[in-house]
Formats: C-alpha cells, structure tokens, sequence
C-alpha cells in the first residue's frame, strides 16, 4: 500500500432481495493503492457489495464512498474516478479490438490513449481481430482494458480470472500486479484462495451476506495459531458410529502440539506450528494398529483453512 488514505468507506450496506438478505450489514475501509480481495464462496455477497459501491445498486441500509463522494448523491462524480469489469461483460463480438477500445474512449473527455494500453493487456497483436474470435482470457483482459480507458483511481474486478486456465489467470495477475505498481486501488472479488494470497494487501472473508474476517492474508493465516496441516484418511472410518468419529476427534486432539482438529468429510486435518513433532506423535500412536492412516500428507496452512475455520464449510461450497 501507498498510504493509509481512505479510498472507499463501506459503513453498513445491506441489501435484501425480497426476504432474502443478500448483504447484511458489511463494513470495510480501502486504503489508496492497495489491493483490496472480496474472498468468499458464490452467494456469498461479494458482487452484490461492489454493485453497491459502484453505485449500480441501491443499498437497503447503509453508505458507501468512493474518493470521498456518496456512491447515491454523487453518482456521476463516482463514475468519472472508477473503472468497472463486471462478473459478465456482453461486448460488441462484431468489432475489432481497436474499435471496441475507441469507441468506450470516445464516452470520456480525457481518455487514456489506447495503444499503450493494448501493449499493457498484451492485445496489441489482437487489434484487428473481431472480439468473437477472442479466447476466454483475451477477453476478460479486453474487459478489464475497457474499465481502464478513463484512467480511473479505483477499479473494481469481479471475478476475473472464473472459467480461465491457469496460464490465462497467471496472465491476469501480473496486469493486477503492474496496475497496482503504478498506484492504482483495486478491489478483487474471488472465490479462488490463491489468487488472493498472491494479489491482495488485505482481504475481506464473506460467507451469507456478512463479513467474517478481515486481514492482511498472512495475518489471517497466522490466527490459526498454526503454520502446517497434517490430512489423512482413517481405513474403516465409514464403519464407525457419529459417537465413535467424536472420540477419535478428541483423541487426535491430544497429538502433541496439535492446536486444532477437523473432519471435512472423510479428512482428518490436524494443525500444528510443530509439524515434526506432531506427525512423529501421530504415527506413533497409529503405530498399535489402533489408527490406520491411509493417504497421510503435510502441507502449509492457507486461507482455505481459515475460512473452514471460521464458518464451518469450504470456499468452494455454495
């Protein structure tokens, strides 16, 4: 981050669609040249917020404000100093490249020039090309180019890198990366963990509308109060009672150094900041044929971890 100025206040937003609520209540602040994440599962309200604060949606409850102007009484002053791509982007598939970029160009009074903004997105071999003959991520990078003709202080990305392969998404990143370089506060909804490890400064856990947490991504990992997971399987785990699932639960918890442990489905994780400890501890007790691990691996805690943790329920569930 630049600075710990102010970019954007969200202060209460709520949004209900019927009975549902889709936003409860969800308050943040966004520093100015930082890379903000929206890291949740589908459903969880990450679009409908950003909607909120770029003004195409009327918050039920609540403000926001972007650049210090109200996103519902200053609506046209929010619009010159944003860039939005949105979740699904419909554009012109009959037009080349150049022609979609002139053309949004043409909608504001100081454009960017667009053929060093076609270098950025890497498109410029793409410039004569019709937009229907784009692949999935030249597209999104059209799309995200287009949020970036009026040259604005804040750009908004929803989810970005869905339905890309991993070199398409890598791609991506490293435009995020460079747009923050060059002073830019982003704010990034996803649903992929990774990507916002990588790409934000702090990150903002949503699950049904709320906030659950809110970091720094190595902060978020640390209040795990563990740096590894052990994962394995039990052999004959289907066979036991709910009861029995609870007692081994409690007897797994007594592994040295184990700070917390968790059954996801047919897993057993176990968290430890003293993996060599644990995992020798572990196979020790496995060691009488008690236990019977199958499948047994070690890895580093991550954002996944935290946000089980937290809700009870992965970020790929909806």
């Amino acid at each position: 981050m630049e600075s710990t100025q102010i970019v954007i206040e969200a202060d209460g937003l709520v949004k209900n669609y019927g009975t549902f609520q889709a936003v409860r209540g969800v308050n943040f602040q966004v520093y100015q040249g930082e890379v903000f994440g929206l890291l949740g599962p589908n459903g969880a309200g990450k679009t409908t917020t950003m909607e909120m604060i770029e003004g195409l949606r009327r918050p039920d409850g609540g403000h926001a404000r972007v650049a210090g102007y109200d996103t519902q009484k200053d609506l046209a002053k929010v619009k010159e100093v944003i860039g939005v791509q949105l979740q699904s982007t419909s554009l012109f598939e009959l037009l080349t490249v150049e022609e979609i970029m002139k053309m949004y160009a043409s909608f504001y009074p100081s454009p960017v020039p667009v053929e060093p903004l076609l270098e950025d997105l890497t498109l410029t071999d793409k410039r004569s090309g019709r937009v229907k003959h784009l692949s999935g991520g030249q597209k999104q990078r059209l799309a995200i180019g287009l949020a970036l003709v009026n040259d604005p202080k804040v750009i908004f990305l929803d989810e970005p890198t869905t339905g890309l392969d991993p070199q398409a998404r890598r791609t991506l990143w490293d435009i995020i990366l460079k747009l923050k370089e060059r002073g830019k506060t982003i704010v990034l909804s996803t649903h992929y963990m990774e990507e916002a490890h990588v790409l934000c400064d702090r990150i903002c856990l949503m699950d049904q509308g709320k906030v659950v947490a809110l970091d720094t991504p190595r902060n978020l990992v640390l209040s795990l109060q563990s740096d590894s997971a052990i994962e394995f399987r039990l052999k004959g785990l289907d066979e036991r009672t709910e009861e029995n699932k609870k007692h081994l639960l409690r007897e797994l918890s007594e592994v040295r150094e184990v700070k917390g442990v968790e059954l996801r489905k047919d897993v057993f994780v176990l968290y430890t900041d003293k993996l060599q400890v644990s995992l020798t501890d572990l196979i020790e007790k496995s060691a009488g044929g008690v236990l019977e691990l199958a499948d047994l691996q070690t890895r580093t805690a991550t954002l996944e971890d935290v946000f089980i943790t937290m809700t009870g329920r992965s970020l790929e569930e909806k």
